[in-house]
């Protein structure tokens, strides 16, 4: 199964020149690269939230394997879908699927299933492969989009993608251990003054490696963060995984770059270790 870009021309560059400038301009940082066990990245055109994600990706050391979550924005497929195999294309290249990981995920954890139709058109995790291309051009993902928010589910999700991960860092070594990647953008479209202070309680829940407050944050203050579902996943996981800080390494707005301050969508990149 090869997955053709959705979004190239309107979330990023459509050509390959295009894209490796564009990337290469967000990702540029004097910082030393770390080792982590997850990261939270948003997901908008890069126009808006490329700097936050490259910053992101130019702190972190990626290994040969990623496992890609994101929020499912367009109601197809199932409430867990793992893209089982095969490729996804992006102008200049394409990212393999690592088959064997998605398929013990699959194997270990029953509400999650097989499928291609909720990635289709699903943006989330696609504009998450220019950066990890260019970071590591032979790296293999495991997508994986959520069509829920129930807590259960993503408690029971995060244990099975921690025993996973730490079963191929046995096999295979501890620099070999999949990286966890939430995908989300935070609050939107609402006043940057009101995003900044909603956003601020979502980030000290994540900071405190806090799933269940991160889950109760977006419900008492009706915090718009798309992908809450799948960074409490990681939480889930990444505590297991014996994670003890996470550190935010950029916010921003979308304020910042159109001028409207009035409605806008937050973008915090934070790495877990």
């Amino acid at each position: 199964m090869t997955r053709q870009p959705a979004v190239a021309g309107q979330f990023y560059s459509a050509t390959p020149e295009g894209l490796e400038a564009e990337v290469a301009g967000y990702t540029q940082s004097e910082a030393v690269p770390h080792a982590a066990i997850g990261v939270v990245s948003p997901h908008a055109g890069l126009m808006y939230s490329g700097h936050v994600a490259g910053a992101v990706y130019g702190r972190v050391l990626l290994p040969e394997t990623v496992i890609l979550i994101g929020p499912n924005h367009t109601g197809f497929g199932p409430p867990v879908s793992v893209y089982p195999d095969g490729s996804w294309l992006i102008p200049g290249g394409e990212v393999a699927v690592d088959r064997v990981l998605a398929g013990d995920i699959l194997a270990h954890y029953a509400r999650a299933e097989a499928d291609v139709s909720a990635h289709e058109t699903e943006h989330c995790l696609e504009v998450q492969l220019p950066f990890l291309r260019r970071v590591r051009p032979g790296v293999r993902i495991v997508p994986i989009v959520l069509g829920t928010t129930g807590e259960e589910v993503c408690r029971e999700l995060g244990q099975c993608l921690a025993a996973a991960i730490a079963a191929q860092a046995a096999r295979e070594g501890p620099a070999a251990q999949p990286l966890l990647i939430a995908s989300t953008d935070m609050n939107h479209y609402e006043p940057d003054v009101v995003t900044r202070e909603k956003d601020r309680f979502a980030i000290e829940a994540i900071q405190r490696l806090d799933p269940e407050g991160l889950l109760a944050a977006v419900r008492t203050h009706r915090i718009t963060m798309c992908g809450f579902a799948p960074t409490a996943t990681v939480l889930y996981a990444a505590r297991i995984l014996g994670a003890a800080h996470a550190s935010l390494v950029r916010y921003a707005t979308s304020g910042e770059i159109s001028g409207d301050f009035n409605r806008v969508v937050g973008y915090a990149g934070l790495t877990i270790a």
